[in-house]
């Protein structure tokens, strides 16, 4: 088999392993270790499609992926010729991967100067409360707790949470924005927010977005519940869920009031923790993919 039937081939595979994931039930029980697994698919897919493009345009050239495009982009010909069925490979190629690095920069780069705006906002309309130490309060009645991300990061809770939640309450919810800015979710976001807007068309890629939000609230849940009662969490989720709570600003992550029912049951009735075995199997195939990917690139015809 050549490296672009092989690449081909794992794109197809990664493609399909994503459609089976977003309706596998044992996420829920390892968000982190579906997390990881979810991350290598997205970026074994990537250059697995990109890369069975290119590894069929420089097929004539004789050479691997990356010193295959060098000489067609120089213009060498050090053996064969382009035709113009392997350069329009090579241009389609070219695209996918200029767009998919794009998408990425600039999905960055809006969430980057959203947060800038929002931390300068919050310069000029929060304040500190010394009853609750560390977080920026908004003197706003809707209920509202998320965090801003990044190197100085922030958790920021409305007047109207503070009212609605009790003590115990508001620690669980505070525990689970640190655990969010702990753990960079915004940085998991990131690249399925850039491969939504690159395929907007893809209903996979909608429901891969969709999972990964839902996974990375379940991940600070199980963080959070480490420093407070999981009964606490789920009631200050309920009360968010029933209040109207306001709506999380853009490039920031917050309580959402979308799919509150299974995190709130997930919490009170826990299921069984995912075996070891299967843990590390998954795990296994997550490293392979995002190994074995990249190296196909390199490998000489």
């Amino acid at each position: 088999m050549t490296t672009a039937a092989t690449l081909a081939a794992l794109a197809l595979a990664c493609g399909l392993g994503s459609w089976r994931l977003t309706t596998a039930r044992w996420t829920s029980r390892a968000p982190r270790i579906a997390i990881i697994l979810w991350q290598s698919l997205g970026v074994a897919w990537g250059l697995a499609t990109t890369g069975a493009m290119l590894a069929y345009a420089v097929q004539p050239s004789g050479l691997g992926i990356l010193p295959g495009m060098a000489a067609f982009l120089s213009g060498e010909r050090p053996r064969g010729t382009w035709d113009p069925l392997h350069m329009t490979a090579m241009i389609a190629g070219l695209a996918s991967l200029t767009v998919l690095i794009v998408v990425l920069i600039t999905a960055g780069v809006q969430a980057l100067q959203a947060r800038r705006r929002h931390r300068v906002l919050l310069a000029l309309i929060a304040r500190d409360d010394p009853g609750v130490p560390g977080v920026r309060v908004l003197d706003h009645p809707s209920a509202a707790a998320y965090c801003v991300p990044g190197l100085r990061s922030q958790v920021v809770v409305s007047e109207g949470a503070l009212k609605l939640l009790s003590h115990d309450e508001l620690t669980a919810v505070l525990a689970h924005e640190a655990a969010h800015v702990r753990e960079r979710h915004d940085l998991v976001l990131l690249p399925f927010a850039a491969l939504r807007r690159a395929l907007p068309w893809s209903k996979v890629v909608c429901e891969a977005q969709a999972q990964v939000e839902l996974l990375i609230e379940m991940a600070a849940d199980d963080r959070a519940r480490r420093y407070c009662s999981p009964r606490r969490l789920a009631t200050a989720l309920l009360r968010f869920g029933t209040a109207g709570a306001m709506p999380t600003p853009q490039g920031m992550l917050g309580v959402r009031a979308q799919n509150v029912m299974a995190r709130v049951d997930r919490l009170i009735k826990p299921g069984p923790a995912l075996p070891s075995a299967m843990r590390f199997s998954i795990l296994a195939l997550s490293v392979t993919l995002v190994t074995a990917t990249p190296f196909l690139w390199t490998i000489q015809f």
